[in-house]
């Protein structure tokens, strides 16, 4: 989709924030994440702090990354605070048993009598009596999340800064104390209890910015992710700030899940072809398939770009320009693994070209390897075993010259009379991949993913001419059985 230049400025904005919001959900089923964020800086009656609302912002971005769906609530009186609290805890209670819930707190925060108090900016006292008149019990967020019944919940304070009523009687306690937290509750404060965190000189805490960095890391437990935070918060320290967690926890949890070779490769692949395409729609659409992607970022950077570009010039953005076709040293390694068969060679392919137009058949080779070895992986592929009662092949097209633009002769009704250059921009007949939602192939076209060009498409047909293609050949196609063996037949004929 692209911006018509007669729609007036404020339509397209309208149009975009559609998009954003249809391209961007989580896709049906997926298990919901849901974070309250509050970061308090200034305070009025008490001393006011540089970073939180900084702090705020930084674990509000990364979560958003990982799939979280964040409310954001910045220097926020005691009525702000509860009403969001609120609101996080019926939230949570819709969302189900599944999510996950998540509470980060940024700010003052103080113990009176072994409770917690968390400081809304417009805090004031006069006796520390009234504390939990004009503070918000942090029981209370564990109270709401409790409520939910859902599996896994969240805590983290970075709330231990100097107490800034230790001038008041009976008020000396420093940091806050060790809270008891339901089954299914990882707690983490930014330094151990009793003591003091340091708000940090530069733009975040200490906490808050090892914290933000290991969020992002791939296949890391979240109880190993905290431990790695509390040695780097000691280093940056001096040893002078030691944050603390505590763990009732009764199933795994990832912030980003790790991914599998095959994973990173597909990802990788659909993500230079969205990036080179610079579409918005594309690049929304690579967002809600990937939330928590390496890429995601700098897909929302180039979103940005784009739609920044396009809002105010009212021109489609032009696309970046087509990948490079194969390189000979890319042609001579293929060659190489595939004389010797061996999964080694093809996965060093794969390291060298992660992007190549060969990429698809690789994995697919890697695979069929696998599968029918019998000795080392890495050795030539054991032969097939013989079935029984092996299917008939779908017949090949009928003999003749293939070129881009002829009508094909098959005995596939979807395919027979159509050109190459026609399937090209046809809808696949099923999922290129299994499990692939509708949504994502359904009534669209082969060339929104690989941006098949004539070129491309005969560089992805050579690789079937080779004898060691057979099994190849005999993978279903999205368009049918008999498009692999047209598109051998048209490389043959030099791709005319």
């Amino acid at each position: 989709m692209r911006w018509h230049n007669k729609v007036y400025p404020l339509l397209r904005g309208a149009l975009l924030l559609l998009m954003l919001a249809i391209g961007m959900a989580r896709p049906a089923g997926a298990e919901e994440r849901l974070a309250l964020i509050i970061g308090n800086s200034a305070y009025g009656s008490v001393t006011a702090l540089d970073n939180p609302v900084n702090d705020a912002d930084l674990i509000a971005g990364a979560l958003e990354g990982l799939g979280f769906q964040v409310s954001l609530i910045t220097d926020a009186n005691q009525i702000a605070m509860k009403r969001g609290i609120a609101q996080f805890g019926r939230a949570l209670r819709e969302a189900g048993k599944d999510a996950t819930g998540l509470f980060y707190y940024a700010g003052h925060g103080v113990q009176s009598f072994g409770t917690n108090y968390l400081l809304p900016v417009d805090v004031a006292l006069a006796d520390p009596a009234d504390l939990d008149l004009v503070a918000v019990e942090a029981q209370s967020v564990l109270r709401q999340m409790y409520s939910a019944r859902n599996r896994t919940n969240i805590v983290i304070l970075d709330a231990c800064r100097n107490n800034p009523f230790s001038s008041l009687p009976e008020f000396n306690d420093s940091g806050l104390a060790e809270m008891q937290a339901p089954t299914g509750t990882f707690l983490a404060y930014a330094t151990e209890p009793g003591g003091v965190a340091l708000d940090g000189s530069g733009g975040n805490s200490p906490f808050t910015q090892a914290l933000a960095k290991g969020l992002r890391e791939p296949g890391k437990p979240i109880e190993q992710l905290f431990k790695q935070v509390r040695v780097t918060v000691l280093e940056q320290t001096g040893n002078q700030q030691t944050p603390w967690d505590t763990s009732s926890l009764t199933s795994d949890f990832f912030f980003a899940p790790a991914a599998t070779p095959t994973d990173t490769l597909q990802e990788l692949q659909v993500w230079r072809s969205v990036q080179a395409a610079s579409d918005p729609v594309q690049l929304m659409l690579f967002l809600r398939a990937y939330p928590d992607s390496a890429y995601a970022e700098e897909a929302r950077r180039l979103l940005g770009s784009v739609m920044e570009y396009e809002l105010t010039t009212g021109k489609e953005t032009p696309p970046s320009p087509s990948r490079a076709g194969p390189s000979g040293q890319e042609q001579t390694q293929l060659a190489a693994a595939q004389q010797a068969g061996s999964v080694v060679l093809y996965r060093a392919f794969l390291d060298s070209f992660p992007g190549s137009v060969y990429a698809e058949f690789v994995t697919q080779e890697i695979a069929a390897l696998e599968k029918n070895a019998t000795t080392d992986p890495a050795g030539p592929p054991a032969a097939a075993p013989t079935r029984a009662a092996e299917a008939p092949a779908e017949p090949a097209p009928e003999a003749g010259p293939i070129t881009f633009a002829s009508p094909l002769l098959s005995a596939d009704p979807a395919i027979s009379g159509k050109s190459l250059a026609e399937l090209i921009k046809a809808s696949p007949l099923f999922p290129p991949m299994d499990g692939l939602p509708e949504s994502y192939w359904k009534d669209k076209t082969c060339s929104n993913c690989h941006q098949w060009s004539k070129e491309r498409l005969c560089a992805q047909a050579g690789v079937y001419q080779e004898a060691s293609k057979a099994r190849s050949l005999d993978k279903k196609h999205p368009f049918g059985g008999g498009v692999k063996q047209a598109m051998k037949s048209w490389a043959a004929g030099g791709c005319q």
